[in-house]
């Protein structure tokens, strides 16, 4: 008998936590540099792509942001996504690949009648052939640089991993924006954010899991990798997987509910260049895998790049001689008083173009109002060289090593 409710505790224990296999996959601007297409698009597309991503969350700067109605101002950095996974949605199952986005709240796919050529390249959500689809008339609209991305939201089964959450709030998008779109190696977007963040009323999906009863715990967590093989990690709905991470874990109090956003204590370069030191406050970090480099205030990011020898190119991006690396400072992240390094190994993005291998800072300017103190993003540069945590249940975010400290370059 005892062994019998041994068995029924690991069986129930295994269904609460549902892991989700990532992929890893070239970008669009890696996809657009192969094609020669780079340089040519981002002239045409001159909007801050960081700036308009962030700034909404910030009351001085929300007075440009509204479009009318509930849309405003948003940006997903869909040029540099390059981690996915698999969702469904409907009866019988519509398979979908998305951005798991903590720097967003809302779930949205193609909709089978969108009308733009991006549309056309991806899966598309057919609400005719689901039994389980629920129409709700209201529409949404998220301003990206190259246009608006506009749609209408409904409800629908949906299913993560082995887990169903039922009457779930999406958005179907009728029109997407831009030549990016069609490049892009994903369908759609599940955000993963505070529920503040919401453009599409309704429960986000997190929420939805946490209300329906289907996790043990309000907590997701990440593991990201680069190895070249195209398996990006896993991402796990209700704990942790202990074996990915080393203890302790540092946890660190999110200090805005709507982005994942923490205390960043200080930056430094080697010792030899210092950030956030001089205010009291320090500075605000936004974890985000949505974005894949790390962001920083443009000033401190001009000294950093020249710092390590990186080279300004026209359409913003700085390269870095390969022969180098090795020779490259580290850069470390004082967080929650722990210190996270990253070598020049780990900072520097690798890419091959006509069989020449060419190398680019993983650091881009950054500058978002806040009355909180400067803002830096870490993005999958930073998190793919740790196991991140996001608990729900305590607001905070919870940062590990990984287990044999076996970090990859990104």
């Amino acid at each position: 008998m005892r062994t019998s409710l041994i068995l029924l505790a690991c069986v129930g224990f295994a269904q609460s936590l549902v892991r989700v296999p990532l992929s890893h996959l070239p970008s669009v601007r890696s996809r657009l540099r192969a094609a020669n297409q780079l340089d040519e698009f981002l002239r045409e597309h001159q909007p801050d792509f960081f700036s308009r991503r962030y700034a909404h969350c910030y009351p001085a700067a929300q007075h440009y942001l509204h479009m009318g109605g509930r849309s405003k101002e948003r940006l997903f950095n869909f040029m540099d996504a390059q981690f996915f996974g698999q969702i469904s949605l409907g009866k019988p199952e519509q398979n979908f690949t998305v951005v798991f986005d903590t720097g967003s709240t809302d779930l949205w796919v193609p909709s089978s009648y969108c009308v733009s050529q991006a549309c056309a390249m991806h899966n598309k959500f057919k609400a005719f052939e689901s039994s389980t689809y629920a129409h709700d008339g209201r529409v949404f609209g998220i301003h990206y640089g190259s246009g608006h991305l506009l749609g209408v939201m409904a409800r629908e089964e949906l299913k993560v991993g082995s887990v169903t959450v039922q009457n779930q709030v999406f958005g179907e998008a009728v029109y997407e924006p831009g030549f990016a779109f069609v490049l892009a190696q994903f369908d759609g977007v599940l955000g993963l954010g505070f529920p503040q963040l919401a453009e599409e009323l309704g429960s986000p999906v997190f929420d939805s899991m946490i209300a329906q009863g289907v996790l043990d715990e309000p907590v997701f967590s990440f593991y990201l990798k680069n190895n070249g093989s195209g398996f990006g990690g896993e991402l796990l709905f209700g704990g942790v997987d202990e074996t990915r991470f080393v203890s302790p874990i540092n946890w660190i109090p999110v200090t805005q509910k709507g982005y994942w956003q923490i205390r960043l204590d200080v930056v430094k370069v080697q010792g030899a260049l210092s950030f956030c030191y001089r205010s009291t406050k320090g500075c605000q970090a936004i974890v985000d895998t949505g974005t894949s480099l790390i962001g920083g205030p443009a000033r401190d990011i001009l000294l950093l790049q020249q710092f390590i020898g990186a080279t300004p190119t026209a359409v913003g991006e700085y390269l870095i001689d390969c022969v180098r690396i090795s020779s490259l400072p580290v850069v470390s992240f004082l967080i929650n008083n722990v210190e996270y390094s990253l070598t020049g190994e780990q900072y520097i993005r690798r890419e091959t173009l006509n069989n020449k291998e060419i190398c680019f800072s993983g650091f881009q300017s950054i500058d978002v109002p806040s009355s909180a103190g400067p803002v830096w993003i870490l993005g999958d540069v930073f998190l793919s060289q740790f196991y991140s945590i996001y608990d729900r249940g305590h607001n905070r975010v919870g940062l590990a090593y990984l287990s044999g400290r076996s970090q990859i370059s990104i």
